[in-house]
């Protein structure tokens, strides 16, 4: 239906269009209610500026304290770029002396955050690895993942999820694996450490940018579990003989990348 409007300017007369009755009678009231000064939302004044949208805070990170840590050590001796660093997850972060251990010509950092998971690695790369601009970085991650609930093929899929967002800044860093190891506390996890490092390991193999470290297979005894004497009383986290097991294995892989 055809109904005319008359505006709050003095002689000007519009006509408008409307469906049916009920849309024009709900015009008219809206635009009395305008002229009265009433807004079309009852909650606001003509004029009124709408409330503002309330922020949506970031959840704080169960590692903010850390990182701030991290940030703090970096503002006391920058490091430099190209350096060793290795990453991960209380095995990185509980290695006594890991900075000297190798003796490699290149500044080797350590920046390990207890009970983190590979995912976590791979959501803080940009505070964790890209900052840094590595020559290499080694990481240790994966074990965690796992005693959570999840699977082998979670953590290969995160493996790839870090390999690709740290080459994607950095091209030319190479990235080492350090195998999940076998414990006796979670020894009812081997097999899945097992595929898991197999999974990582078929990867590692198509990239010449890769390389996958092998600690898994010397810490297992003869009979196929993990060696207790290379663990402290937890029976999760390695003693000094265990980190010179490490240290052994890895130290080849350094010194190559620090060249």
């Amino acid at each position: 239906m055809r109904r005319h409007v008359r505006t709050s300017r003095p002689n000007i007369l519009y006509t408008m269009h409307f469906p049916n009755l009920a849309a024009a009678a709900a015009f008219a009231a809206l635009a009395a209610g305008a002229a009265a000064g009433q807004s079309a939302n009852p909650a606001l004044a003509i004029g009124e500026p709408p409330p503002p949208v309330a922020s949506i805070a970031t959840p704080p990170s169960p590692w903010d304290d850390t990182f701030a840590a991290f940030a703090a050590a970096d503002r006391e001796a920058p490091p430099p770029e190209g350096s060793v660093l290795f990453v991960g997850s209380s095995s990185i972060r509980l290695w006594s002396g890991l900075e000297k251990e190798f003796g490699a010509k290149r500044v080797v950092l350590k920046r390990g955050f207890g009970g983190s998971k590979l995912s976590d690695c791979v959501k803080n790369l940009q505070r964790l690895v890209i900052r840094y601009r590595p020559r290499i970085v080694l990481v240790y991650a994966g074990d965690n993942d796992l005693a959570a609930g999840g699977t082998p093929d979670d953590v290969l899929r995160r493996f790839v999820a870090f390999v690709d967002g740290v080459h994607r800044a950095l091209p030319d860093t190479r990235i080492d694996f350090i195998s999940i190891k076998p414990s006796p506390r979670r020894a009812a996890l081997v097999p899945a450490i097992r595929t898991t490092n197999a999974l990582i390991r078929d990867y590692v193999d198509s990239n010449p940018q890769l390389s996958y470290i092998d600690v898994f297979t010397p810490m297992l005894d003869a009979e196929g579990n993990p060696r207790r004497e290379l663990f402290v009383a937890d029976a999760l986290h390695l003693n000094a003989d265990g980190y010179a097991l490490w240290q052994s294995v890895i130290a080849p892989y350094v010194l190559q990348a620090a060249r």
